[in-house]
C-alpha cells in the first residue's frame, strides 16, 4: 500500500475525489483516507503546515497502516532563475534550511545521524521522473490551455534536484540569500519534505517526493496559493501518478 501526503487538503483534493471504495480513519485531528486509486490501494493524507505536522502525519500513517512506500506532493517554491511556475521538481537529496545545532554541529546537520540531508529512494524518483514525462506529454488532458494562462505556465519542465525544507514562508530577499548562499544547490523550498524524509529514513520506508512550482519564492511571492493547488498542483498530483502507478504495473 502507497501513503500519499500533502499539506493542504487542495493539493490532493483531486486525488480524493478519483478515489474509489473510500473509507476514513480521523486519528490525530488528521482523516486518513484508505481505497483505490487508479487501482492500487492507498492512504491519502493531507499533513498540514510544517515539519512537526508532516513527521507526526507519517509516522501515524507508518504505524497503523501497511505501507509499502511514502509519496509526497504539493506545491513549492523555486529558487533558481531556470525553475519556473507549472515545472516540476523530483526531490534528489532533502534538507532542513533551519537546522543549526551550532556550535555542537555544522550547521543543517541533523542530531545523530551524521548527516545534513536524506537521499530519496533513487528507484521510486526514477519512475516518477518517467511518469512525469509521460503527464508532461499529455498535459492537455489534465490542465486546460486557460488554466494553464491563468497562473502563467509555459512549457513546464521536469527537474531533478535538491529541496529544502523549513517553518519560513520563504518571501522575503534576506530569507532567500541565506539559503542560496548557505545550499547553493537547492531547487525550491517548502515546509514538510524534509522531516518526511527522515522518518521515512528512521522507519526504512522508500520514499519519494514531486513538488508543483507554484511561484519564485522571492518578495514577489502573491500567488493564490489554495486556488493554485487546487486547480493545478492536485491535478498534476492526479496526473502524475496514474502514470506512475501504470508503469508500475508494467515493470511488476
Amino acid at each position: 500500500m502507497i501513503g500519499i501526503i500533502s499539506a493542504m487538503q487542495e493539493e490532493i483534493q483531486t486525488l480524493l475525489d478519483n478515489l474509489k471504495n473510500k473509507t476514513t480513519t480521523k486519528k490525530g485531528m488528521r482523516t486518513y483516507y484508505q481505497g483505490l486509486l487508479f487501482d492500487k490501494p492507498v492512504v491519502l493524507v493531507f499533513s498540514r503546515w510544517g515539519k512537526v505536522a508532516a513527521a507526526t502525519t507519517v509516522t501515524q500513517l507508518i504505524n497503523d497502516f501497511k505501507i509499502d512506500e511514502i509519496i509526497f506532493t504539493g506545491v513549492a517554491g523555486s529558487i533558481q532563475e531556470y525553475i519556473n511556475i507549472g515545472d516540476i521538481v523530483i526531490g534528489k537529496n532533502l534538507y532542513q534550511h533551519d537546522m543549526d545545532a551550532s556550535p555542537l554541529l555544522e550547521p543543517f546537520e541533523i542530531p545523530l545521524h551524521q548527516k545534513k540531508y536524506f537521499e530519496v529512494t533513487l528507484s521510486k524518483s526514477n519512475l516518477l521522473q518517467k511518469a512525469s514525462q509521460l503527464f508532461l506529454e499529455n498535459f492537455n488532458l489534465f490542465i486546460s490551455e486557460a488554466e494553464a494562462q491563468q497562473f502563467f505556465i509555459k512549457n513546464p519542465k521536469i527537474h531533478i534536484e535538491n529541496i529544502a525544507s523549513g517553518d519560513q514562508f520563504i518571501s522575503t530577499n534576506e530569507q532567500l540569500t541565506f539559503i542560496k548562499t548557505n545550499l547553493p544547490d537547492i531547487a525550491c523550498v517548502e515546509m514538510e519534505g524534509a522531516a518526511v524524509a527522515q522518518v521515512c529514513y528512521e522507519y526504512n520506508i522508500p520514499f519519494s517526493i514531486f513538488r508543483t512550482i507554484s511561484d519564485k519564492a522571492n518578495d514577489n511571492s502573491h500567488i493564490d496559493f489554495p486556488k493554485f493547488a487546487k486547480q493545478i498542483a492536485s491535478n498534476y498530483a492526479l496526473g502524475v501518478l496514474k502514470y506512475y502507478f501504470e508503469i508500475q504495473k508494467v515493470t511488476h
